[in-house]
C-alpha cells in the first residue's frame, strides 16, 4: 500500500524527471508536499525504493530514477502536486508482483485505510538521542488521530509517567513540532544529547520537565538547554 504521501512524491518526482530531465532537489520535495522537514522526504524515499517504485543511483548526487507507477492513474492525478491541493486518493496491491495491482475505493474507503507512520526507537528518562533516530519499523494508523503535519511514534520504556495513563512498552504518537505549551507531554531533547518524555512546564525563561511518578524528580534547565521535537497526541497499548 502507498500512503498519501508516497503517492504524492512519487508522482511529483516523475513528472520532474519527464518534464526536466533531472529529479527535484530535496527541498523542492519538501516544499511541494508541504512538510516542515526534509528527514521526512528521506523516509518517503526510502519506503519508495523499499517498495521497488524508485531507485537512487550511486555516486550521482540527487540521482534516482522511477522504476514503475501504480498501474492506474486518473488524469487528474498526472500532474505534479502543488502545495496546499493535491490530495490523490490511497493506492493499494500486491506489491510481490511486477506490475502494482491498484484497486480504486469509494472516498470513504480512501479515509478509514490508515496511514502508515515510521516508529523511530525507544525514548525514556535519559535516552541518548540516537536512540530515537532510527527508524525499526512502521505502525498504521487511523488518519483521524493524525491531521495536519508530520508524525512519527516512540516506543516508551520505563514508568516515569505512570501516572499520565503512559506505561512501560506503550507506542507513543507524536507530532513533529518545535514548539508546545505549558503543560503538553513532549518529547524533549536536553543538551543536543539526550531525548525524554516529559510534561513541559515554563517558568520564566527556564524550561521544566516533569514526570508524572513521585518517585522522578521535575529537572529544571536554563535557556536554550531544552529542544521540543514533539508532542503527544496519541497511545497504543497492546494486551
Amino acid at each position: 500500500m502507498l500512503t498519501k504521501k508516497q503517492y504524492e512524491l512519487l508522482m511529483f518526482i516523475h513528472e520532474r524527471l519527464k518534464e526536466a530531465g533531472v529529479p527535484p532537489s530535496f527541498d523542492e520535495m519538501k516544499d511541494a508536499l508541504d512538510l516542515r522537514s526534509k528527514s521526512g522526504i528521506h523516509r518517503l524515499i526510502t519506503a519508495l525504493e523499499e517498495r521497488g517504485f524508485i531507485k537512487r543511483l550511486p555516486n550521482r548526487a540527487r540521482a534516482m530514477e522511477v522504476l514503475r507507477l501504480p498501474e492506474s492513474i486518473s488524469p487528474g492525478l498526472s500532474n505534479p502536486p502543488q502545495r496546499g491541493n493535491f490530495s490523490p486518493e490511497v493506492i493499494e496491491g500486491d506489491l510481490g508482483k511486477e506490475k502494482l495491482k491498484t484497486v480504486t475505493p469509494p472516498p470513504v474507503a480512501a479515509e478509514t485505510s490508515g496511514v502508515e507512520i515510521p516508529v523511530m526507537g525507544r525514548i525514556a528518562a535519559g535516552v541518548p538521542i540516537a536512540a530515537i533516530q532510527t527508524h525499526s519499523h512502521s505502525i498504521t494508523v487511523p488518519p483521524e488521530l493524525i491531521g495536519r503535519g508530520e508524525h512519527y511514534a516512540l516506543e516508551v520504556r520505563g514508568d516515569s509517567m505512570i501516572e499520565a495513563g503512559i506505561l512501560d512498552g506503550d507506542t507513543v504518537l507524536i507530532r513533529r513540532t518545535e514548539s508546545a505549551d505549558g503543560g503538553d507531554i513532549v518529547v524533549a531533547l536536553v543538551d543536543d544529547e539526550e531525548a525524554t518524555l516529559k510534561r513541559l512546564r515554563k517558568k520564566g525563561e527556564s524550561i521544566a520537565l516533569e514526570a508524572a511518578n513521585p518517585a522522578y524528580e521535575t529537572r529544571i534547565f536554563g535557556p536554550g538547554r531544552v529542544k521540543v521535537q514533539g508532542r503527544l497526541v496519541a497511545l497504543f497499548r497492546q494486551y
